[in-house]
């Protein structure tokens, strides 16, 4: 069963020209400093305070013709062996699905596809190839990150990949690194680290980047993939 933690009940921002609900799932491979849901990886899964899967369905249900589409995102859903079930319950009722994911399971992320349940992924890349061991501690990292680039490139979904800028973590030159990662033709968005609740509670204002230089990393990642922009 699918640990569901969250439920924004509308979003009209997170399905790109879609009003969508987003579904948090609780759990995450990674512990990244600037993640800004630490409750989703930090914090034991409370069954009591969890969204059960029948309150959920009767949402949605009664949101048809409403809202367009269901966001899962996390923590990391693609953790749960589950969640192809509760993605075809929502696919039956006659939703868009879009997939949010880290890209370290790319044998679910194809699994998912091959069945046609996904109808938009975005994947963070969240460092430069030489980083991803040492921030993620899996050896077979780069691996992962590489096949779920090209899962996604081949797989005929709409979808774009993105990356959080944090200052003290990324430099400009990361962002070009990231992108040589990346197909010419993708669609990249950079984000600019947002002072909030994060796991690293230190990181603060002073890590985000200035227009100046969302500029420059702009321009950098251009050189590779046209279709950049800053979020």
């Amino acid at each position: 069963m699918v640990k569901i933690a969250g439920l924004e009940r509308v979003s009209l921002i997170d399905y790109p020209e879609k009003i969508s609900a987003i579904i948090f799932t609780h759990g995450c491979n990674l512990r990244c400093s600037f993640c800004h849901n630490p409750e989703l990886v930090l914090v034991d899964f409370d069954g009591n305070l969890a969204v059960k899967e029948s309150g959920l369905f009767e949402y949605l249900e009664g949101r048809k013709g409403k809202i367009d589409a269901v966001v899962i995102t996390g923590g990391e859903p693609l953790l749960h062996k589950d969640i192809g079930k509760l993605i075809k319950k929502i696919k039956d009722i006659g939703y868009l699905v879009k997939l949010d994911s880290n890209g370290f399971f790319p044998k679910e992320l194809k699994r998912l596809i091959s069945k046609g349940l996904i109808d938009y992924i975005a994947m963070d890349v969240k460092w430069p190839e030489d980083s991803y061991v040492k921030y993620s501690g899996d050896v077979k990292a780069v691996e992962k990150i590489k096949d779920s680039i090209s899962i996604i490139e081949n797989s005929g979904i709409a979808h774009e990949f993105r990356t959080t800028v944090v200052k003290g973590i990324h430099e400009i030159e990361d962002v070009e690194e990231i992108v040589k990662m990346l197909p010419e033709d993708s669609l990249f968005y950079i984000q600019n680290f947002r002072a909030g609740k994060t796991i690293n509670p230190t990181l603060d204002g002073s890590n985000s980047f200035t227009e100046k230089e969302l500029k420059d990393i702009l321009k950098v990642a251009r050189k590779h993939v046209k279709n950049s922009y800053v979020r």
